[in-house]
C-alpha cells in the first residue's frame, strides 16, 4: 500500500470511530488568602538576608510629571519582571509607604531603566526620598508615554498600568508593555547581599 492508500484509510478509519464529546474542563482549584495564624513566624531580618542571595537586576522607574507638578517620579527599583508575553506584560513590585508610587498611578504610564554595570551611583540617587532625582540627571521622553528613559541604560521597556494587585506591605504593579528597546551590549547592574555587583563572565 502507498503512501496514498495508507492516508485513505486512515480518513475511513477516522471516519468510523465515533466523535468524542465535549471535552471536561478539569475543576477549578480552590483559593483562599492565608490567614494570620497559619503564617510560621519568620524573623525579618532573616528573610532579608535568605533573600538577599538571589541576585537581581536593577531597574529604575519612571513617570512623566504631571501639569504642574515640577520634576518626573521615579524610584530605583529590583523587584522588577517579565510577566507574560501575550499580551507582552511586565511587573514591579512598590512598597505601599511609596511617596512616589501615587505619582505614577496619577500618571497612569510608566518606563522601566534597566541600569548597565555603570550605573551605581544614579540607582542610589533614585533610592533617595525627599531629593530632585533627576537634577543632573541625562533622559529622554519614552517614545509612548513621555516618561523619562535614563541615557546610558542598557535596555528600556515603555509601558501603561494594567493591573494593580495587593501584596503585603508591597502592591504588585503590571504594565502592558507599549514600546521598549535595547542599546549596544552592555554589562548590567547586578544587586546581590545587599551591594552592586558586576557579572564575571558569560557562560
Amino acid at each position: 500500500m502507498g503512501h496514498a492508500g495508507a492516508a485513505a484509510a486512515a480518513v475511513r478509519y477516522l471516519r468510523s470511530v465515533p466523535a468524542p464529546g465535549p471535552v471536561q474542563a478539569l475543576p477549578r482549584p480552590e483559593l483562599r488568602c492565608v490567614r494570620e495564624d497559619e503564617r510560621a513566624p519568620v524573623d525579618p531580618a532573616e528573610f532579608r538576608r535568605v533573600l538577599g542571595t538571589f541576585a537581581t537586576g536593577v531597574t529604575v522607574i519612571t513617570a512623566p510629571a504631571a501639569e504642574g507638578a515640577g520634576s518626573p517620579a521615579g524610584f530605583a527599583c529590583q523587584s522588577f519582571s517579565s510577566l507574560s508575553l501575550d499580551p507582552p506584560l511586565v511587573c514591579f513590585m512598590v512598597g505601599r509607604t511609596s511617596a512616589t508610587w501615587p505619582r505614577i498611578a496619577r500618571a497612569g504610564v510608566f518606563c522601566v531603566s534597566v541600569l548597565s554595570a555603570g550605573q551605581g551611583a544614579l540607582c542610589r540617587s533614585f533610592a533617595v526620598s525627599g531629593a530632585d532625582k533627576f537634577a543632573g540627571v541625562a533622559y529622554d521622553p519614552a517614545p509612548v508615554s513621555g516618561s523619562p528613559r535614563l541615557t546610558g541604560a542598557t535596555a528600556w521597556i515603555d509601558c501603561t498600568v494594567h493591573a494593580v494587585h495587593t501584596g503585603g506591605d508591597h502592591l504588585v504593579v503590571v504594565g502592558r508593555v507599549d514600546a521598549l528597546g535595547a542599546g549596544e551590549r552592555s554589562d548590567p547592574l547586578i544587586f546581590h547581599r545587599g551591594r552592586f555587583a558586576r557579572l564575571e563572565a558569560d557562560f
